[in-house]
């Protein structure tokens, strides 16, 4: 079938899911499956005060904010997903439960746009909306019922028109969640879970790579998959219908894929638009897969690194940005780095805030805001609002490993287009774990200009010695020395945007101009107390 065809067969399809619905309409779902994460009390405190949190930041939610245009996209995407149900729930009381129902009443009323009827959009509401129905709809009058059983059915029947989703990122899985929710709830509607079974195959092998790596190269993005694919595996448990043997398989792998992603701390890795998340939520949805192990090394196809020696741990963006359609939260961070120390970060990436305004996005997203280094001041990828435009094409790296110690060997050419300059770093972590040496090198035509990032953990305070050195002290009392061969070292401001809260920090800096050496050697080392 030309693709001119199938786009005329999904209009069709998606006209037909627009006419009422023939015969009588269930008065209630007649399965319903409670998601697995827990709500947080204190969201729902806010909510019964007209506040919803997004991120970190706070908005005020009525009805008109449903339909309120002129918000973020992120901000709305929050709001008409209804996820924040559960925390409502979570606080459990009849104040809970009426304001509950209040929004989604007001919810279904408020006007709609493109936006709001986005399948990844509808999916997440649908989904929530059924999980949580037991706690503000089951005990509601029968007209309220009524309207939102008439509003599933019909999200639910534009949901499987709209298959299969036109978005290539964790968006396709979030809209089929919906859809299995939706197949779960109103069982009498076979046509949904056909549509469920053809498609979710298609979409867990286009979105999880061999080596568990969700295709947008973002831990959050991995972490937030992983937890979609066990809620689609929990409703079909609850329908007693078999799960596609690609489903398990696919839950296996990303689970490996995401421990390969976290810090000492059980927190995730900030790279590609992510921020930690607090370890018992990564916990939560690892506990649900069961069986920890390890972690690997590498991966392979998701080209994150991973060394690891004693209490030291480095994790290494070391792979090209993810390609046009799976771009939407990519950051300019190739060949970054982040360093723990047991259970404390080191060395780290500002992080990211999707819903701040646009500047802060894009600051965020800059190659500056992440520990590795910057020509020109110009970023390694372009920022785009929609994702990236000029990017590293070529990506390298080799590993080497010999009794204990690990050696990197990366490169990219991010930068070949504006200065024909290719950027090689080394790096190198001991057998002990108490030194994190690298080398950065520019190859170009002629010198360029340069920095050298090492953002610091809001955690670690900073101090210039005499001899030049920066010390670093953890919050445990450590101390860890950075030294540079070359160039002087500053310690200058930076901001953190790593946790709900932006915090101010500190990070190393290093600069070289035109007639500054072109390679720079430098060196982490544990301080002996």
């Amino acid at each position: 079938m030309t693709q001119g065809a199938r786009f005329g067969l999904k209009q069709v399809r998606r006209a037909l899911a627009r006419l009422p619905p023939l015969g009588r309409l269930p008065d209630a779902p007649q399965v319903t499956v409670r998601e697995p994460w827990p709500g947080a009390p204190e969201r729902g405190a806010r909510l019964l005060k007209n506040e919803l949190e997004v991120a970190g930041q706070i908005i005020a939610i009525t009805r008109a904010t449903f339909a309120d245009r002129s918000l973020p996209a992120p901000i709305r995407e929050a709001t008409l997903g209804f996820t924040w149900l559960r925390d409502l729930r979570a606080l459990g009381t009849d104040p809970a439960r009426l304001r509950a129902r209040t929004l989604v009443a007001d919810g279904m009323a408020a006007a709609t746009d493109d936006l709001s009827l986005r399948p990844d959009i509808v999916g997440t509401r649908l989904a929530a909306w059924l999980a949580n129905y037991e706690f503000y709809a089951a005990s509601a009058e029968d007209n309220f019922r009524q309207a939102l059983m008439v509003r599933i059915i019909h999200d639910a029947r534009a949901l499987a028109a709209a298959l299969p989703a036109e978005t290539l990122d964790r968006r396709g899985l979030a809209a089929l969640k919906g859809l299995v929710a939706a197949a779960v709830a109103v069982p009498d509607m076979p046509a949904l879970m056909t549509r469920v079974q053809r498609f979710l195959p298609q979409e867990l092998a286009r979105q999880i790579a061999a080596d568990g790596t969700q295709n947008e190269r973002s831990p959050a993005a991995q972490l937030a998959v992983l937890a979609d694919m066990l809620e689609i595996r929990a409703l079909l448990a609850a329908a007693r219908v078999a799960p596609p043997l690609a489903l398990a398989a696919a839950i296996e792998r990303a689970s490996l894929a995401l421990r390969v992603l976290r810090h000492g701390d059980g927190a995730l890795a900030l790279f590609n638009g992510t921020r930690e998340h607090l370890p018992i939520q990564v916990e939560r949805v690892l506990a649900q897969v069961g069986r920890g192990g390890r972690p690997a090394n590498a991966l392979p196809e998701g080209r994150f690194q991973r060394l690891q020696a004693g209490k030291t741990l480095v994790l290494v963006d070391a792979g090209a940005p993810p390609p046009p359609g799976l771009d939407r939260t990519a950051h300019a961070g190739t060949l970054s780095f982040e360093l723990s120390i047991g259970r404390e970060r080191l060395i780290v990436n500002c992080g990211a805030v999707p819903p701040a305004p646009g500047p802060w996005r894009d600051a965020l997203r800059a190659t500056a805001a992440h520990s590795t280094l910057t020509i020109a001041d110009i970023s390694s990828s372009e920022l785009r609002p929609e994702g990236l435009g000029r990017r590293p094409e070529k990506v390298q790296a080799d590993r080497h490993e010999a009794n204990g110690a690990h050696w990197l060997e990366l490169s990219h050419d991010g930068w070949q287009r504006p200065f024909r300059a290719i950027h090689r770093r080394k790096l190198y972590l001991s057998a002990e774990g108490d030194t994190v040496a690298g080398e950065d090198t520019i190859e170009a035509p002629e010198p360029l200009s340069y920095t050298l990032r090492f953002h610091l953990h809001p955690g670690v305070t900073a101090s210039l010695q005499q001899d030049g050195a920066a010390l670093l002290r953890l919050p445990s009392g450590g101390f860890w020395r950075l030294r540079a061969e070359g160039l002087p070292l500053a310690i200058e401001e930076s901001i953190y945007f790593g946790a709900d809260t932006p915090r101010r920090t500190e990070q190393i800096v290093l600069t070289g101009l035109r007639d500054a050496p072109q390679r720079i050697e430098w060196a982490i080392s544990r301080v002996s107390q």
